[in-house]
């Protein structure tokens, strides 16, 4: 129902033209203030933008043009579907596609970012080959055999190692895990997560509306070998999701200004104004703001998703 009604509120405003925004040039910029935000006070804080790797250069057909300013705000750059799973699960990502991607990720690289790859396929042949063709581009990559993420791999670690991962270069592999439906409690999952090699884990900061502590946190920087990894908070910035902290029942029908429309591919997540001040200061800058809790935390760093978002309103002029 409340999906219902938020679709008829969004219907008038989804078709109102947004003119005079650089959209790219706007979420470059989100970026880079959450970068100066965090690492103003902890310099080692990791800013990891997910997709829309165009970002890294100043023109969307120019692989050659560095934007320094953004580059110089992240650590690395990550994508998904870049070898499996565009546009399907467990398929071969056309070529084109492919080189296209490999083309800013290569530019990030060259700036002395790294790359984070999650494939998207179960087959494990193809499982192997997405790893085998990450690592011969120096990428490090996670082969998701769940489109939702939801689920720990039953095979090995790729790269297994006890060493200590204090740094993200010194990262050989990750896990991607966001959905925790498969797990009845929050002790489950962190004694599961504990019991893993992965160098760096990119996980949710809330089990069922409740944020990870810091003291669970630091049990997670442990591998199972002993050995010190990273972990990375996951956190959407260029859509609001109607199941978290911030949201509001009252939007059902009195939605904020900045809120456009849902997502027709993910129910409960809406394609937001991204460069308005209101959504901002529910990302970061406040007490109670989504990358507060995620520092509060004790998180290593932070995964930015739907940095493509700005493909949304290009499209829709």
């Amino acid at each position: 129902m409340l999906c219902c009604l938020l679709l008829s509120c969004f219907e008038h405003k989804a078709q109102e033209p947004i003119v005079n925004i650089d959209y790219r040039h706007e979420m470059q910029q989100f970026v880079i203030e959450l970068s100066e935000a965090t690492k103003a006070d902890d310099p080692n804080f990791i800013i990891i933008p997910q997709n829309g790797v165009q970002l890294v250069s100043k023109k969307c057909n120019s692989h050659k043009t560095p934007a320094l300013d953004y580059l110089n705000a992240i650590d690395a750059v990550a994508q998904e579907d870049l070898f499996y799973g565009y546009p399907k699960f467990n398929q071969i990502t056309p070529k084109a596609d492919n080189t296209y991607l490999r083309e800013y990720l290569d530019l990030a690289k060259e700036y002395g970012k790294q790359v984070l790859v999650t494939d998207y396929c179960y087959n494990p042949q193809l499982m192997k080959n997405s790893y085998q063709l990450n690592e011969e581009n120096n990428y490090i990559s996670f082969a998701a055999s769940s489109r939702g993420l939801d689920r720990i791999p039953v095979y090995s670690v790729f790269n297994e190692n006890s060493k200590d991962i204090n740094v993200l270069t010194e990262a050989q592999n990750f896990l991607y895990l966001i959905n925790y439906a498969e797990y009845s409690n929050k002790q489950d999952l962190i004694a599961e997560l504990s019991f893993t090699n992965y160098d760096l884990i990119v996980m949710d900061l809330f089990f069922n509306n409740e944020t990870f502590t810091s003291e669970e946190i630091k049990q997670l920087k442990k591998k199972k070998n002993g050995g010190d990894r990273l972990v990375i908070a996951y956190m959407s910035i260029g859509e609001a999701e109607n199941y978290r902290f911030y949201w509001k029942d009252k939007w059902s029908s009195n939605y904020p200004n900045w809120l456009v429309e849902e997502n027709p591919y993910w129910e409960g997540n809406f394609k937001v104004e991204y460069w308005n001040e209101d959504w901002k200061k529910i990302i970061y800058g406040s007490e109670n703001a989504y990358l507060t809790k995620i520092t509060n935390a004790d998180f290593d760093g932070v995964y930015l998703d739907i940095i493509d978002g700005y493909q949304y309103f290009e499209a829709k002029e």
